[in-house]
């Protein structure tokens, strides 16, 4: 990424768009805020209807699980259909796919509620988690593995494309039927299913993307565990070793420990064990170089799928930012700028690097409409929080802080001091320059967009030089002469404005 280039017009598709998921045991809705770039959540509930219970032992749907899916998507419909949605798409996973009577049951369903259902194959729903992965990570490589209460998903992934994939009946329910509560019988039957796709350890050295409700509860814990700073999902990572040592611990964890900690269900808590098992499991096979969670999977990859190809293009992360500030009533076109103006300051970049700076200041005004006081803080704990950046953690902690010194604010709230703790010194140097240069940006122009671009920045001989039209009356006052000597502190240079 070298010149930013023009914001991209919006594009179509701004209706929402809703997917109702019918799995083996939830049935969940999700309203989407329309085709956009990233999946942006309006509306999110589920039910747990426990449609695959006893399907190991019968072959049929569970007959009470059944009467509640009718009557759930029957609200589901009528819910998203209130909100405005230009469509639905029902997918049936692993649950109906394998029961006898799921054709039966599908059929029914679409009458009922006058929709379509799509029954996914095994191939399509993998290939729906890989997706999603991709969806939020463009750039992801090794494999995903998307766990269900049927059934078990797995994708190799790398360069944006998917190549081996297998689906495996070791969803939750039916591992749990099948093994009878017995932990050693259950890593049995993992062992001799994964034992037949020696592709799975083919992605040594990458990383393995955790998906599903049930390893999101073990992260959960693992944050827990490791009074870990950052309480969000959205890619938590771990190296394998600590990922092994730390479910080890979670193991031995009594039902009343577990119960105590945040977020956590109590459906959840009987198949904790067999999930902790299970991605074991995997990590023992596939020895990836690091285990990633993942809060997009089979739904957010129908989102991504039924994208415009030119949207699909777009980068999640720019996509998003740009979204924010129209909201908040900026100018996309003013961030650009902010960011080229801004550039010499920025010597050999990374093209990383270069996205989270562009990501900044696109956000740079965004929360302008808060209290003065709290703006610093509104600017970093949102940053910090947002379930959907796609973003590792010390990058989210980076782009938080940036924001934070965007508005002035001293180091002295508790968790800004722990985002710190995720970054080396060099990292909030940087992020530090950023802030306040996006600070200078403000004092310049005032957020408008064309002004910023008058002016340059530059450093030469030991000075950071702000050079400024000498007859247009926007640079007669202001406070930009205190902005320019704060930055030049911050980098150990002189400050100095020429007037041309």
């Amino acid at each position: 990424m070298g010149k930013a280039s023009a914001a991209p017009t919006l594009e179509a598709g701004r209706k929402p768009v809703a997917v109702i998921d019918v799995g083996s045991n939830s049935v969940r809705l999700v309203v989407y805020s329309g085709l956009i770039r990233t999946p942006i959540p309006l509306h999110n509930e589920k039910a747990i209807c426990a449609l695959g219970k006893g399907l190991e032992k019968t072959g049929q749907l569970n007959a009470e699980g059944v009467a509640m899916a009718f009557d759930t998507v029957a609200r589901y419909v009528k819910i998203a259909r209130s909100l405005g949605v230009e469509r639905i798409d029902t997918l049936a996973t692993a649950a109906v796919r394998d029961a006898e009577d799921g054709a039966a049951f599908a059929k029914a369903l679409e009458k009922r509620c006058g929709i379509k259902v799509q029954t996914l194959t095994g191939k399509q729903e993998a290939r729906r988690s890989a997706l999603g992965v991709l969806c939020g990570t463009p750039d992801a490589e090794g494999v995903v593995a998307d766990l269900g209460g049927g059934s078990l998903e797995l994708v190799h992934i790398g360069g944006g494309e998917m190549s081996e994939h297998t689906t495996l009946p070791l969803g939750l329910l039916r591992l749990s039927e099948a093994s009878d509560g017995d932990r050693g019988k259950a890593i049995s039957i993992i062992n001799k299913a994964l034992d037949k796709h020696k592709w799975v350890g083919k992605a040594r050295d990458q990383s393995l993307y955790a998906v599903g409700g049930a390893w999101r509860t073990l992260a959960r814990v693992c944050i827990e565990q490791m009074d870990y700073p950052l309480h969000v999902l959205d890619n938590f990572t771990l190296p394998r070793a600590e990922a092994m040592s730390l479910f080890d611990v979670i193991s031995r964890l009594s039902p009343k420990s577990l119960e105590q900690i945040k977020g956590i269900s109590r459906s959840r808590l009987a198949t904790l064990p067999l999930a902790a098992s299970v991605l074991e499991r995997l990590l023992e096979i596939n020895r990836p170089r690091a285990l990633v969670f993942s809060i997009y999977g089979m739904r957010e990859g129908q989102f991504f799928k039924s994208l415009p190809d030119s949207v699909r293009k777009q980068d999640p992360l720019i996509s998003l930012a740009e979204e924010i500030g129209r909201g908040a009533g900026r100018n996309p076109k003013a961030g650009y700028e902010t960011f080229d103006w801004m550039s010499p300051l920025f010597k050999d970049e990374s093209p990383r690097q270069k996205k989270l700076r562009l990501a900044a200041c696109l956000l740079r005004d965004v929360w302008w409409s808060e209290h003065p006081d709290y703006r610093a803080e509104q600017a970093f704990l949102r940053v910090l929080r947002l379930p959907f950046l796609g973003l590792g953690h010390e990058d989210r902690a980076g782009l938080a802080l940036a924001l934070y010194y965007r508005y002035g604010s001293t180091l002295v709230d508790p968790i800004v001091k722990q985002a710190h703790a995720l970054l080396e010194e060099s990292r909030i140097q940087r992020v530090k320059t950023i802030g306040l240069a996006l600070r200078l940006a403000y004092a310049l122009s005032a957020g408008a967009a064309g002004v910023v671009k008058k002016t340059s920045l530059k450093i030469t001989a030991g000075n950071l030089v702000l050079t400024v039209p000498a007859t247009d009356p926007v640079f007669k006052g202001g406070s930009y002469l205190r902005r320019v000597k704060r930055i030049a502190d911050h980098l150990g240079l002189e400050g100095r404005i020429d007037r041309v």
